[in-house]
């Protein structure tokens, strides 16, 4: 009943007649919360449309599209008018007078045949066809057999979600709702999830007048298929658009190949070996990393939930790189390589296997194609990584949150002592000596359950811990949560690379003064283009990390903490 001809040839959907409104109730399904729209703040601009619309003319005299469903008499209107050319066959053109005949509204989808005013039989149909976003408004149920009751409408309306872009909100989102809510009394999905567009790296949009196009072709040919969708999903932030770079696609190719890398080495380390799954025989590391897992399955699972698929990108990417490829790699390599007894090294070997798996599956959305190819290689239940269940966490206990802190306390003592020699240049040849003031009860959980780790991953002959240990004269000290540590860099010519940094800091304060000097001046900053005088600004942010660095560097050269 919402379909009139308020002016023939036209036809219009009246979309505010209070008796039969369309806009009501898509307006209430978005209100009450039946339908979300995500990111939450499109729904203002959703109701902005929805609550100022015009009747809406659906017929367009155009060659393709649904023909519109209405027939007229030729035999008791004669203002249904037949055009003959030569050699085609008669159309006709429909006057303001012609009274419509619609389908049996019992069965709607079969065609009129006789006239109900006369019962003639020529009966001609409206030659216009449906605009393209009514017909397209339809799609939710029109696709699963609709006006039929199919099995395929019955499990799979209302779907669940739908992606797309903000600037068809209103001319097809809001349509599908209109329209699902009319016909099927029901909204067509749950959740809209609106993304962004992409832009190119200066935050353009891509023109192919303007040069700056990106392939998807040839970057998935350069990059790999996986690299282009991680990147497109790390970069999905809502409400803003993604300034694609090949810089950063060429980053998760990178993050693709560690991966691989990876892999291959725990297949290298663990096919043809014997496993053992017992808690009880687990290493610090292999406690840690199964304790790390969960918390990213639960994170992960939350974000996916939220649609936040760029924090899901993002803590997928941390603790693949980071925890699992290189900390717990390296520390597991020593029971790996027969350095423990035998059903530890079994344990570890489970233990490495079990995470790569079930992080195979977690990263499987975001790259199909690099894990399903590494799922295969392992051991694992099914055909298909797309078939296997997606990860639940397992519960984490407070033994495991204890041993997470003990962990964390390892990394945090040899990622200082790693920064400290990478700063001073200390050869990885060179073995060092180091300590660490702290209090008894840490220093002896240190001393049980991390001092092999700490002395083969910072590269150390000596390490000691305590609340009595003495700092000998011209160690480097640092703070750290746990104390002071301190490194004795024997071997090293102290007085030379405090030269050397002075002078790097002399070269990086005479460049940071004429860059200070050039942004003050009012006549550059305003004639030289944008992109130069973001450069420069740029370059003097980095200077000035630089010589605090530099700065820092020397200060423990000289004894400073």
């Amino acid at each position: 009943t919402a379909v009139e001809p308020l002016s023939s040839p036209q036809w219009f959907v009246s979309v505010n007649d209070p008796e039969r409104s369309l806009a009501a109730p898509a307006i209430e399904a978005v209100r009450s919360g039946r339908i979300r729209l995500i990111p939450e703040g499109w729904t203002n601009n959703y109701f902005g449309w929805m609550n100022n619309l015009q009747d809406w003319c659906v017929s367009r005299q155009i060659w393709w599209g649904h023909r519109i469903p209405v027939w007229y008499c030729a035999a008791c209107d004669p203002a249904v008018i037949p055009i003959r050319t030569a050699g085609v066959e008669p159309s006709y053109t429909i006057g303001r007078t012609a009274r419509p005949i619609l389908p049996d509204r019992a069965d709607a989808h079969t065609n009129p045949s006789r006239c109900p005013a006369c019962g003639g039989t020529r009966l001609i149909q409206d030659p216009d066809v449906l605009d393209t976003w009514f017909s397209s408004a339809l799609w939710p149920f029109s696709t699963l057999g609709w006006p039929e009751r199919t099995p395929d409408l019955a499990r799979f309306y209302p779907t669940a979600a739908l992606v797309t872009s903000f600037d068809i909100l209103f001319f097809w989102v809001a349509r599908m709702i209109m329209m699902g809510l009319k016909f099927m009394g029901d909204v067509p999905f749950r959740d809209v999830y609106i993304h962004a567009l992409v832009r190119d790296a200066d935050g353009q949009k891509m023109s192919k007048s303007k040069g700056n196009v990106i392939d998807p072709l040839g970057i998935m040919e350069q990059y790999g298929t996986d690299a282009l969708r991680f990147t497109l999903a790390a970069m999905a932030s809502p409400g803003r658009d993604v300034k694609l770079s090949e810089q950063r696609i060429e980053g998760y190719r990178n993050f693709a190949n560690k991966l691989w890398n990876a892999s291959r080495f725990v297949l290298m380390n663990t096919e043809g070996r014997p496993t053992q799954d017992d808690s009880t025989k687990r290493s610090l590391a292999d406690h840690w990393i199964t304790a790390r897992l969960n918390r990213c399955i639960n994170t992960v699972r939350q974000d996916l939930e939220a649609y936040r698929f760029d924090e899901a990108a993002n803590h997928l990417y941390h603790f693949i790189w980071h925890e699992f490829c290189d900390w717990y790699i390296e520390l597991a390599k020593p029971r790996l390589a027969a350095e423990a007894p035998d059903d530890e090294a079994a344990v570890t070997r489970a233990t490495i296997l079990t995470t790569l798996e079930t992080t195979l599956r977690l990263l499987h959305p975001f790259m199909p194609f690099i894990t399903e190819e590494i799922w295969q290689k392992l051991p694992h239940a099914g055909d298909t990584i797309v078939r296997a269940p997606y990860p639940k966490a397992a519960s984490i206990t407070r033994e495991d949150e204890a041993l997470e802190g003990i962990m964390a306390d390892v990394i945090e003592v040899i990622g200082a002592i790693r920064t400290v020699r990478s700063e001073l240049n200390v050869q990885p040849i060179q073995k060092l000596r180091a300590g660490l003031r702290m209090s008894e009860p840490q220093a002896d959980v240190l001393r049980r359950h991390g001092q092999q780790d700490i002395l083969r991953l910072a590269r150390l002959a000596e390490f000691h811990t305590g609340p009595d240990v003495v700092i000998p004269p011209g160690a480097v000290v640092s703070s750290t949560s746990l104390g002071e540590l301190f490194i004795v860099l024997e071997g090293l010519n102290l007085e030379k690379e405090r030269a050397r940094l002075k002078k790097n800091r002399d070269t990086a304060d005479g460049e940071l003064a004429r860059l200070d000097a050039k942004l003050a001046n009012p006549a550059f900053t305003a004639k030289a283009p944008a992109e130069v005088v973001a450069d420069h600004e740029r370059r003097r942010s980095e200077l000035r990390e630089q010589v605090t660095i530099l700065a820092d560097q020397i200060h423990r050269l000289e004894g400073g903490a």
